[in-house]
């Protein structure tokens, strides 16, 4: 049973598969096959979602899956229940498990410790993968493939960062420049899985914890929102240390040929300007329809594996 907790978890020619699927299916202008046809795919939030949720429902009816959905207060865990035992019944009766929870990723390990049904992360803690996948069809689509990439990071170092960096290091000839706030930054061992990805593909990936010298001829400049889904900062005063990481159009001076990305929701004023999310060089909204191809991949690679 395929499984996608994180990034990690994928082979080279997995995240390849998956990258250049997810571009045939947003090429394809809604002409496909039913692949899931008479699977159930079950869609559990523990945390608000527009865009992944949407996208994993969305592409499963069109997959020609069956969709259950549950939401933070819907489950028997409210009253006691045990979260591996909900994860033993869910096996019984899904096909694949697509689930945002508040937690590590062990939780979903625990769920995918069977071989009934494939158990996808649409957010935990650490890592955001299929955001990741949802970013690099966005860049093939674009540019015609991932290698050789220069893009810009600007931001916290959060679960998309950390799913970028795992994603991006593994294409030969991409650059990675993340440009983090001072103690806001990837954590050391992300760093350290990512430069051993990029030593064996050719890839490099620096960060810097400032916004001098911004770095020239970046194909993409990508940031998230300041506050990650669900969390908070322990510093009041994390405001002032993020103003300087604000994406404005001064970064275009040097990168006039950049398409900006943002994994939504946005921000207008805080960690992006309304001139650039709206202007002319944004492909974010194309990111976010891009979010469902990405995941009818991810679903149809997750039920190849048993067909």
């Amino acid at each position: 049973m395929r499984h996608l907790i994180s990034i990690d978890d994928l082979t080279d020619d997995d995240l390849r598969y998956l990258v250049e699927t997810g571009a045939r299916y947003a090429g394809a202008n809604g002409s496909h096959d039913r692949p899931l046809d008479g699977d159930v795919v079950g869609v559990y939030f523990r945390r608000t979602s527009t865009r992944t949720r949407t996208a994993f429902s969305a592409g499963a009816l069109r997959l020609g899956a069956q969709v259950v959905t549950y939401g933070p207060d819907d489950l028997q865990t409210n009253t006691g229940e045990t979260s591996e035992d909900t994860g033993r019944v869910f096996a019984r009766m899904l096909d694949v498990l697509v689930a945002r929870t508040a937690a590590d990723t062990a939780e979903m390990r625990a769920w995918a410790a069977q071989d009934r049904m494939a158990v996808v992360n649409a957010m935990s803690e650490q890592e955001h993968p299929t955001q990741a996948l949802a970013d690099l069809t966005t860049l093939a689509c674009h540019f015609g493939g991932v290698e050789k990439l220069r893009v810009l990071y600007v931001g916290e170092g959060n679960n998309t960062a950390v799913a970028l960096a795992l994603a991006l290091s593994r294409f030969p000839g991409t650059e990675l420049e993340l440009r983090t706030p001072p103690g806001y930054g990837l954590p050391a061992d992300v760093m350290a899985r990512a430069a051993r990805y990029a030593e064996r593909s050719g890839a490099v990936v620096t960060e810097r914890h400032d916004m001098g010298e911004p770095p020239i001829g970046q194909h993409v400049v990508y940031t998230t929102r300041w506050q990650t889904t669900g969390t908070s900062k322990a510093d009041p005063g994390w405001r002032d240390v993020f103003a300087p990481f604000q994406v404005t159009t001064e970064l275009w001076k040097e990168n006039p040929e950049a398409v900006f990305m943002h994994d939504l929701p946005a921000h207008r004023g805080e960690e992006v300007s309304a001139e650039v999310l709206d202007g002319p060089a944004s492909v974010a909204f194309d990111q976010a329809a891009n979010k469902m191809y990405s995941a009818m991949a991810v679903l149809d690679w997750c039920r190849d594996g048993v067909r």
